[in-house]
C-alpha cells in the first residue's frame, strides 16, 4: 500500500481530468482499428490467393500469437521502464503491418502483417490501458477503466466498418483502409509522445515471463478471465469465420455487411459498458456470461434456420458478452492492483482471454474444412456455451470479495 500511496502522490495535478483520460485512450483505439480492419477483406484475399477456411483462421490466429508474445514482455517492461518505451515502438510496428497489408501477395505476408498487428495490440492492452489509468489518477480509476475498455471495443468495431465501406466504394479494396490507418496511427504516436506519463518503477526478475499478478488482484484477474475468455472467443469467431458463413451459408457477399456486422457487434460491446457502469462488478460479470451463452445458442439457431437476422443477433450478443467481461475484469483489477503492477495484471487477463480466442476458432476453421462450415460452427458454439456456463459458476462462487461498484 505504501508503494501505491507514493505513486498516487507523484501524479501531476492535471491527471484525473476526463478530457486527458479520453485523450490517453485514443492510441488504444487507433491500434484497435487495425486489429480487425482485415475482417471484410479475408474473402477477397481468399478468392485471390486460394486458401481454405483452416488457413484463414490460421492467418487470424497469427495475430493472437503476436499478441500473446507481446503480453509476455510488454506488461513487465511497461511497469519497469514506463509506458512510452513500449507504446511508441508498438505503434511504429502497426504502421509496418499496414504497409504489408497493402502489398500482400501471399499467405505468408498476410500472416506476418497479422503477427505485427498482434504485437501492437498486445502493447496497447497492457501498456496502453495502464497509461489511461495513469492519466485518470487515483480518483478516476473506474472512469479510466471505462475509457480504456470502450476505446478498445470501439476501435475494434470501426476498423471492419471502415474497411468494408471503403473496399466496396473506392478503388483499391485492400489498400485504402490501411493508408487511412497509417494516418490514424501517426496521430496516436503524437499523442503518446506528448502525454505526461509516469516513469517506470524498476524491479527485479526476468523481463519476459508469464504475467504475474500481485496477491490482492488474483481473484479479480481470475474472475475477469472466466467471463472475458468465452466472450472474446465468440467475437473472434465472428471476425475470422463470420464473413465465410455470411457468404457461403447465408448468401450475403457484400463486404459492407460483413464490416457493418462487426461494427454493430462492438458497438454493442461499447454501449453495454456505459449502461452498466454503476452496477456491481459481480452483476456485470454474470451478465457477460449470460450474454455469451445466449449468443452461442442464437448462433446454433441461425445455422439451423439459415437466418441472417439471427446470426446478426448472435454477433451483437457476443459483443455484449466480451464488453461486460472485459469491463468487469478491468474494473476489478484497477480497484485491487497497485499502479506499479497494473500493466502486468492487464496483460494477465488478456493472456487468459486470448489463448482460447486463438485455439477455438482455429480448431473450428480446420474442423470446418473436414466436416463443413455448419458442423464446425456448431461444435464451436457448444464448446463456448459450456465455458461461459463454467465462467458464471466461477463468478458465483468466488466473487464474494468484489464489493466494488463502478462509477
Amino acid at each position: 500500500m505504501a508503494t501505491l500511496t507514493a505513486h498516487q502522490e507523484s501524479v501531476p495535478k492535471e491527471r484525473g481530468k476526463n478530457g486527458v483520460v479520453w485523450l490517453a485512450a485514443w492510441p488504444v483505439m487507433a491500434v484497435f482499428v487495425l486489429s480487425n480492419a482485415a475482417t471484410p477483406l479475408y474473402v477477397v484475399w481468399q478468392r485471390e490467393l486460394g486458401f481454405s477456411s483452416g488457413t484463414l483462421t490460421a492467418i487470424f490466429a497469427s495475430y493472437i500469437v503476436g499478441l500473446l508474445g507481446a503480453l509476455l514482455v510488454s506488461g513487465v517492461v511497461s511497469d519497469r521502464v514506463g509506458r512510452k518505451p513500449v507504446l511508441l515502438p508498438a505503434i511504429a510496428l502497426a504502421m509496418v503491418a499496414c504497409v504489408l497489408f497493402t502489398t500482400a501477395s501471399s499467405v505468408a505476408v498476410l500472416a506476418v502483417a497479422r503477427l505485427l498487428t498482434g504485437i501492437a495490440v498486445g502493447a496497447a492492452v497492457s501498456a496502453g490501458m495502464a497509461a489511461v489509468t495513469d492519466m485518470g489518477g487515483p480518483l478516476r480509476k473506474r472512469s479510466a477503466a471505462l475509457a480504456a475498455s470502450s476505446a478498445m471495443v470501439l476501435g475494434a468495431g470501426f476498423g471492419p466498418l471502415l474497411s468494408g465501406v471503403l473496399s466496396e466504394t473506392v478503388p483499391g479494396p485492400t489498400v485504402t483502409i490501411f493508408v487511412l490507418e497509417i494516418a490514424l496511427l501517426a496521430s496516436a504516436f503524437v499523442v503518446v509522445a506528448r502525454l505526461d506519463l509516469p516513469k517506470g518503477v524498476g524491479g527485479p526478475g526476468p523481463w519476459m515471463r508469464i504475467p504475474a499478478v500481485a496477491p490482492g488482484g488474483r481473484t479479480a484477474v481470475l474472475l475477469g478471465i472466466a467471463v472475458f475468455a468465452p466472450g472474446i472467443t465468440s467475437t473472434s469467431f465472428v471476425l475470422s469465420l463470420g464473413p465465410s458463413l455470411l457468404a457461403h451459408l447465408l448468401g450475403a457477399t457484400n463486404r459492407v455487411l460483413a464490416g457493418g456486422l462487426a461494427f454493430v457487434m462492438f458497438l454493442g460491446a461499447t454501449g453495454i459498458q456505459f449502461a452498466v457502469r454503476r452496477l456491481q462488478v459481480r452483476t456485470i460479470l454474470l451478465g457477460g456470461a449470460l450474454a455469451t451463452t445466449a449468443s452461442m445458442l442464437t448462433l446454433l439457431l441461425s445455422l439451423q434456420l439459415s437466418s441472417l437476422a439471427l446470426f446478426g443477433t448472435a454477433a451483437v450478443l457476443a459483443g455484449i458478452g466480451q464488453g461486460l467481461g472485459q469491463f468487469g475484469g478491468l474494473t476489478a483489477i484497477s480497484a485491487s492492483v497497485p499502479a506499479s503492477r497494473l500493466a502486468e495484471a492487464n496483460a494477465a487477463q488478456n493472456v487468459g482471454g486470448y489463448i482460447p480466442a486463438a485455439v477455438l476458432p482455429l480448431s473450428a476453421g480446420f474442423l470446418s474444412d473436414a466436416i463443413g462450415l455448419t458442423g464446425g460452427a456448431t461444435t464451436f458454439a457448444i464448446v463456448v456455451t459450456a465455458t461461459a456456463i463454467a465462467g458464471a459458476t466461477i463468478v458465483t462462487l468466488r466473487s464474494g470479495a468484489l464489493s466494488t461498484r463502478t462509477e
